[in-house]
């Protein structure tokens, strides 16, 4: 009697665990309700100073030196065929590289404002060479490109005003007469130095001629001249005192929110973070905004994938085409044309405006990657790959937490036709690639670890509906074994008990088969 009480008990604890799980796995509620919860945490947790960009929390030091390390990969396309180019042929490039640098980045300045609702930092970056990851020696390794001082003023911080862009202006003899100056000096169309010198700087020819007589001139030029060690300028971030899903998110840059080298107030918007912090609970749905000084741009990412890096899920979220489409293309990127009448076609955005318009510098992803065919086509020796020239975010989704990232970024100089210099008289606007750079980060064993801990925490705790279906099932056949026991047990009795007589001999033995009498005397 007591198991089949227990079976119908147990039978009907398990059939209100399994409706239960069901109805929670059904309705989809369950995980809502969780990270529902889990939002509440986070805001306790921001209104702790847990969460904040502010000194007694436990992201603040993080986020101060990142522990994870950042590499920079430099590639450079070498001209194999610098005087046939000239001549009219298409040019040609090779593939050289990576030459990788150690990237640290730590904090600088760090102050608060605003009652600590804010936080201003500069970010120095400071490179050191790593030949074990790098495909060759930058102090031997030699390139030729295209002579950039000769072309314009240096990419990246040369004093020089644009030597032929400046001479547009000039009348055609005065032109000639620099044409000539060039030749007499060997300076051509075509370079050819170290990967060290290319990088880090060289006293230029043209350049120390030029000092001579305007003393403002640097002598040096270099692609990362200066670099080592600098930074993009002072940042202002919201630290998420007020809102969590405002940690990290861009206030100003070198003091402003609106920037004003582009044409319109949507183009010069600083939207996002820089890259390095997002909210948490991510979706596929949503756009990531995302601000980058090289650009002098905020651009957006879209999700594109699911991911998994050191058995941590993932979203992937990449630039879509439209970012770096033209105008005709998409009409929001109308204000990044400038001139307005010079719009450039798919995939290339000229950024001299964000460099005081001083070289015709043009930016786009390596190899052209999402960009017009015809800048394919025009370089024999470029072919855009996906997995190898795109620029990616691979966030958990949960915690919005980082695991890995690329930031891949191509030079380029426009090549133009310019009478009175016949070097260039066989140019017809030529977008040529110089190098390409890939700024990448994947999260170190130990934050993995940690990350690997709260999420196995939030899969149990999501996966409660799952449990409760399964014990209840559990629950469901322990119950019925115990009323089959239970039967069985009731059966096995019944066919255990018989009837027997009592046996008369034994009565007999016991009280004798009748009751004596004994005769009374009559007295």
């Amino acid at each position: 009697m007591a198991r089949a009480c227990v079976g119908y008990a147990t039978a009907a604890v398990s059939v209100v665990l399994i409706l239960a799980g069901g109805a929670l796995l059904f309705a989809g509620a369950f995980r809502t309700l969780i990270h529902s919860r889990l939002k509440k945490c986070f805001i306790q947790f921001n209104q702790q100073n847990e969460i904040t960009l502010t000194e007694s929390s436990r992201v603040f030091n993080t986020w101060k030196n990142p522990p994870p390390p950042v590499y920079m990969e430099f590639f450079f396309f070498n001209v194999t065929n610098p005087q046939e180019f000239l001549g009219g042929a298409k040019p040609r490039v090779t593939h050289m590289g990576p030459y990788t640098y150690r990237e640290y980045r730590p904090k600088d300045n760090v102050s608060f404002v605003d009652n600590g609702t804010k936080v201003s930092a500069l970010t120095p970056k400071t490179f050191v060479f790593m030949p074990d990851l790098s495909a060759g020696d930058p102090s031997i390794d030699l390139i030729t490109t295209v002579n950039i001082p000769a072309v314009c003023m240096c990419v990246s911080a040369c004093a020089l005003h644009a030597v032929m862009n400046k001479v547009k202006s000039l009348s055609f003899w005065t032109r000639s007469a620099m044409s000539l100056f060039m030749g007499k000096i060997g300076t051509g169309m075509f370079m050819t130095h170290t990967v060290d010198e290319l990088l880090w700087g060289f006293k230029d020819r043209l350049l120390t001629h030029l000092h001579t007589f305007k003393p403002e001139v640097a002598e040096d030029f270099g692609l990362m001249l200066n670099k080592n060690g600098s930074h993009d300028g002072e940042f202002v971030y919201l630290t998420g005192e007020h809102n969590y899903l405002d940690y990290g998110r861009i206030y100003t840059w070198k003091g402003q929110k609106l920037m004003s080298f582009w044409s319109t107030n949507q183009s010069n918007m600083i939207n996002g973070t820089d890259g390095s912090a997002f909210h948490p609970f991510l979706t596929k749905t949503e756009r990531l905004d995302v601000f980058t000084a090289d650009l002098c741009r905020s651009i957006y990412m879209l999700f594109e994938k699911e991911v998994e890096v050191k058995g941590i899920p993932a979203y992937r979220y990449t630039p879509p085409h439209e970012v770096l489409a033209s105008p005709k293309n998409n009409p929001e990127n109308k204000g990044f044309c400038l001139p307005q009448d010079q719009c450039l076609d798919d995939g290339v955005l000229n950024v001299a405006t964000c460099r005081d318009g001083r070289a015709p510098v043009i930016v786009s992803f390596p190899h052209f990657y999402l960009g017009d065919k015809k800048y394919v086509d025009a370089i024999e020796g470029i072919t855009p790959v996906h997995d190898q020239h795109q620029t990616f975010l691979d966030l958990n989704p949960t915690t919005g937490i980082p695991v890995r990232a690329s930031k891949r970024a191509q030079i380029n100089i426009m090549l133009e036709r310019i009478t009175g210099f016949p070097m260039t008289k066989n140019m017809k606007g030529t977008i040529f690639p110089i190098m390409f750079l890939n700024e990448s980060v994947l999260i170190d064993d130990a934050s993995a670890e940690k990350l690997h801990k709260l999420l196995t925490i939030e899969t149990l705790v999501s996966y409660f509906p799952f449990i409760l279906v399964v014990l209840g099932v559990l629950l469901f056949i322990i119950s019925i074994l115990l009323l089959i026991r239970s039967r069985q047990r009731k059966t096995s009795t019944k066919e255990d008990t018989t009837y027997s007589p009592a046996s008369t001999k034994a009565d007999d033995e016991k009280n004798g088969a009748y009751v004596g009498l004994v005769p009374v005397e009559k007295s």
